[in-house]
């Protein structure tokens, strides 16, 4: 319990000077607990053991509440049937879909992400078993980022039955079946505080576990914030005190709270609403128009709203100078970036709207559609949406998706479909909204070689330089409500 997941939550001491019997408990086969580590599978039996034991304590009143996020995000929410729920919860940055919420998105497998965590599990077994040479030899490959290329072999070499290397080769193979862990309804009827950060990759399995709760019958307070997956807002360790004094203090009376706490990321403050009823969004969509020169020029390519589409655009991936993948929720340096320079790329298609004349609330899934084909077996689109202020030259990134196509249907035009990340962001007037196509986002996700034979790995010289034929006339950027089921 070293650790105790003090890089995002304040040290078990501070919750025990609150007035807290703090128990936690490393997962097994990690850190100092015995065992072998099999992932998720082992979690239901472990957390009823582990629930049973702490209520029979003499130190416990018996009522009990859990915290955790990431890995201890989920185990948290598993249990054996049966077993009695803690009387609140306080899982974050987690989700219950082991592929679309903790390894892959559009198809495209985190690159990034995916191997660096994966490499941090595999290290942490060689160090257990004294692998002295194998823990260093992972070591350096993060240190230099050689991990990006040669990842996979160490993953393959050192933890080949673990999650991340399983996960990786699922995704490389397109299988389908994938595990999708449900919590007991009973467990998430109960006090819940969920925490989510707009650039986490796991941001939608938080939103995910709110809507089960909802239709479980539960009353979940949600929080959306200024956060990574390790950096969080100020004040978050506080939330969480205030919620557990809430449910587990008699002394602390309950008092009525809004449900949905968002972070807007344009005004830089909260919006807290009673009901997901109460969130609104511009009823607005937008076109992609051009005349051919939405790579050549980040003023050419219009972003239109109510009307069609129209124009053409070829877009060339070359997968020795791939488009890097900056700021947002897969890359190396998540978070709020400026995007001006890798807009002005040969390779980067933009669309801008006119200036707006009045103030739009844009809230929930941006999806943008177009129609798409390659003249290889394979490539992806890579898209951004961004803000442009009225006095400020900066593309401020506000979110990001990708949808990799593979194998014959590449070489066939037809209907592309890109999910974004959720965003909550207020446009003021006189700003502009920019929407940014690219084929690839290297290192966010792996590079797609344009040969069905072939994987998605680090740039080699399997990949091919790809065409992507961009047809405009039916695009169409809309939003999804963030909370529609």
């Amino acid at each position: 319990m070293d650790i105790a997941s003090t890089v995002t939550y304040a040290h078990p001491s501070w919750w025990a000077n609150n007035g807290y019997l703090v128990v936690i408990q490393d997962v097994r086969g990690q850190g100092e607990s015995e065992g072998v580590f099999k992932g998720f599978n082992q979690e239901r039996a472990d957390t009823t053991e582990t629930h049973k034991w702490v209520r029979e304590l003499p130190e416990c009143n018996g009522l009990l509440g859990t915290f955790g996020f990431s890995y201890q995000g989920l185990t948290q929410l598993l249990a054996e049937p049966g077993t009695p729920p803690p009387e609140c919860l306080a899982p974050a940055m987690t989700g219950i879909n082991e592929r679309d919420h903790w390894c892959s998105e559009g198809g495209a497998y985190w690159w990034h992400i995916g191997i660096s965590w994966g490499l941090q599990l595999a290290a942490q077994k060689l160090r257990k078993s004294n692998n002295l040479k194998g823990w260093e030899e992972i070591r350096e490959s993060i240190e230099s980022k050689s991990y990006l290329r040669y990842g996979k072999e160490l993953l393959k070499k050192y933890d080949s039955k673990g999650m991340a290397y399983q996960w990786l080769k699922a995704s490389s193979q397109g299988n389908n079946q994938w595990m999708v862990h449900k919590p007991l309804d009973s467990w998430i009827k109960q006090p819940i505080l969920l925490i989510g950060g707009w650039w986490d990759p796991h941001l939608n399995g938080i939103i995910e576990i709110y809507k089960r709760s909802i239709e479980a019958g539960g009353d979940p307070e949600i929080h959306i914030g200024p956060a990574t997956h390790l950096q969080w807002w100020e004040g978050s360790n506080q939330l969480q005190l205030e919620f557990f004094n809430r449910h587990l203090k008699k002394s602390h009376t309950l008092k009525d709270k809004p449900h949905i706490n968002l972070w807007n990321l344009t005004n830089k403050s909260w919006d807290a609403k009673s009901k997901a009823e109460e969130i609104f969004s511009t009823p607005e969509q937008w076109s992609a128009q051009s005349n051919g020169l939405a790579c050549a020029s980040t003023k050419e390519g219009k972003l239109v709203s109510n009307r069609i589409g129209k124009g053409n655009i070829i877009l060339v991936h070359d997968p020795w100078r791939p488009v890097p993948a900056i700021g947002g929720h897969l890359s190396p340096t998540p978070g709020e970036i400026n995007r001006e320079q890798i807009d002005t790329r040969g390779d980067v298609a933009t669309f801008t709207t006119d200036i707006f004349n009045k103030e739009k609330f844009i809230n929930g899934h941006p999806i943008f559609e177009l129609e798409a084909n390659s003249n290889t077996k394979g490539f992806d689109l890579f898209i951004s949406l961004s803000i442009i202020y009225k006095y400020d030259s900066s593309v401020n990134q506000l979110s990001t998706g990708v949808c990799r196509i593979l194998g014959k249907d590449a070489k066939i035009k037809t209907k592309r479909q890109v999910i974004l990340q959720p965003i909550h962001a207020v446009f003021p007037k006189g700003s502009q909204m920019r929407i940014s196509i690219s084929g690839s986002a290297w290192p966010a996700i792996a590079i797609n070689p344009g040969l069905a034979e072939k994987q998605c790995e680090a740039p080699s010289p399997n990949c091919l330089i790809t065409t992507i034929f961009l047809d405009l006339s039916k695009s169409k950027l809309k939003l999804n409500h963030i909370f529609d089921k």
